[in-house]
This record gives structure tokens, sequence and C-alpha cells, in this order.
């Protein structure tokens, strides 16, 4: 069963191509860290600006390193529809525990455009899918209606990331897909508030760089410390917070780099942190005890 800390892992880069050499060590800290499954080209991995071929390369290296050790989720959506059923394919052909699909971006569907989106994918394969709400990326929310429409007809929907903020809408969604169905928070701020409503854990940003604490506080919660996990949730608010300064991943990335674990690179258009951000993210991580 899925659950746990789900690191959205990085895509480094060198001289702008993909640095293979380093996503395998990022990989092996995250196992080491106790991470309970990598999720390879979703937002955090700079899926929009990785060609097809990088795209299907980087979710292969990922699935072949982690060799079965944990759960490996594919970011496999698109705005295109039939894209994203290409990718759900492959994703599903190599190996893949279960794809990401995310609501899809700029063309700003109806509800009924995004079940016919996900009824689409969901139906061209048999992959576990679990869906990817994040309106303030994508310019759409899809409803908790929606979602209990569609895990009621798409037997391989199985749950979804929900970050659209609000604890409100995750807990309908739970109310309308029964308790079966697999929440996983989407937003790092708010890993242990959704914990406490019944999500099975999250797809977080804060893991690449502590993947340690990240998952301690799923396994306190799930043996019942609780005090143990609020506290963890408290020591870990500078890092979630200094982690999105600016556009994800951009402050990951630097993070990553001064922590000596890959070198500094995103592709434009994103671009490097502006100094006043940066002098405050090195705080945070000294603070933290992660730098000098």
């Amino acid at each position: 069963m899925i659950s746990g800390s789900l690191v959205a892992i990085v895509t480094p880069f060198k001289k702008n191509k993909i640095d293979y050499d380093s996503l395998t060590k990022l990989i092996e800290f995250q196992i080491a860290g106790g991470t309970h499954g990598i999720v390879p080209c979703g937002t955090t991995g700079e899926s929009p600006t990785l060609s097809h071929d990088e795209h299907r390369e980087v979710i292969k290296h990922t699935i072949e390193v982690a060799d079965k050790r944990v759960t490996v989720i594919a970011g496999t959506g698109s705005n295109s529809t039939e894209e994203a059923i290409n990718l759900t394919k492959y994703a599903e052909r190599v190996g893949a525990d279960a794809a990401l699909v995310i609501v899809p971006y700029y063309n700003k569907p109806t509800q009924e455009g995004m079940f016919q989106h996900f009824k689409a994918v969901a139906s061209e394969t048999s992959i576990p899918i679990i869906l990817y709400n994040v309106p303030g990326r994508t310019g759409a929310n899809m409803l908790p209606e929606t979602v209990a429409r569609l895990k009621s007809k798409c037997d391989n929907i199985i749950g979804i990331k929900e970050a659209s903020g609000s604890l409100t809408q995750a807990s309908e969604i739970l109310s309308q897909c029964g308790k079966d169905f697999l929440l996983l928070s989407g937003e790092d701020a708010l890993n242990w508030p959704l914990l406490t409503i019944g999500a099975r854990g999250f797809i977080t940003v804060t893991a690449n760089i502590v993947p340690n604490d990240v998952a301690d506080m799923y396994n306190k919660f799930v043996t019942g410390d609780y005090e143990a996990c609020k506290g963890l949730h408290y020591k870990l608010l500078p890092i979630n917070e200094a982690l999105f300064l600016e556009t994800n991943p951009i402050p990951v990335k630097r993070a990553l780099s001064l922590m000596n674990r890959i070198e500094m690179g995103c592709r434009l258009p994103l671009c490097e942190m502006s100094k006043t951000h940066l002098d405050k993210l090195k705080s945070v991580l000294k603070n933290y005890g992660l730098t000098d």
C-alpha cells in the first residue's frame, strides 16, 4: 500500500544536461534516510522543461536505481490528454508502482473536461493513478465531487495529491470518497494537519534535504506518538517556509547545492534566487545544522 514520505525528487542538471550520477546519489540518499517512495518528473523535477525522451529516461533511471527498495510514483501528467496517456503507458511498461497525473494546466478545463481527461488516461492503462490537484500551478481546481466521480468510475484511480491548501476541501474528498481512498498532502506546511484528518502520507519537497526528519514525522504518527509528530512539524516549519521563498524548485536545488549534493542549475525560465532570499535560505540551513 502506498503511504508515507514520498519525495518529489529534483532533476539535477550539469551544463543544462541531466546529471544522472547525481540523481543516482540523491536516490540513494533518500533511501538511506528512510524515505518511503520516490516521485520523479513532478513539479519539483522540472517536468515542464524536460524533453519527452528525458522525461522517460528519468522515470526509467529512477525505477532501476530504486530497484524495488521503495515505491516509485512516476509523474506522467500533461495538459495534453494524449501525451499524458503515452507517458502513463510508458511508466507502466517500465515498472513504476503508480503514476501521478496532474490536472491539465493552462487549458483551464471545466470539471467535466477534467473528468473526461482522467477517465481517458485511466481507461488506457491499468497502473494505479494518483490525481494531482494544485490550482496555484494549473489555474483550475478539481472539486471533491469530480474526484469522487472519478473514483467511482475508474478502478485504477486510487488517490489524490491534494495541494489546494484547503483542509476543508481535503476533508470533503475523504468524506465523499471514503477512507480507502488515498489522500496525500501536496504542501509540506500542511503535512501534519492533513495526517490528522486522514491523509496517509505526503509528496514532499522538504524531504529532498532532510529525508530522515520528514519520514520520521510520518512514522511517529502511525505509531501513535502524536506529540513527537507535532514536534517534528514545528521543527521543520522554517525549512518548509524557506524552500518556498521563491518558485519551487529553485530554493530546494540551491539548498542541495549548498549541501554539496548537486550542482546548482535550473532550466530557464527558472533562474537563480535573489540575494535577499538566498541569504535567508543560508541562515535557515545553518540553524538547522545542514551547513556550516
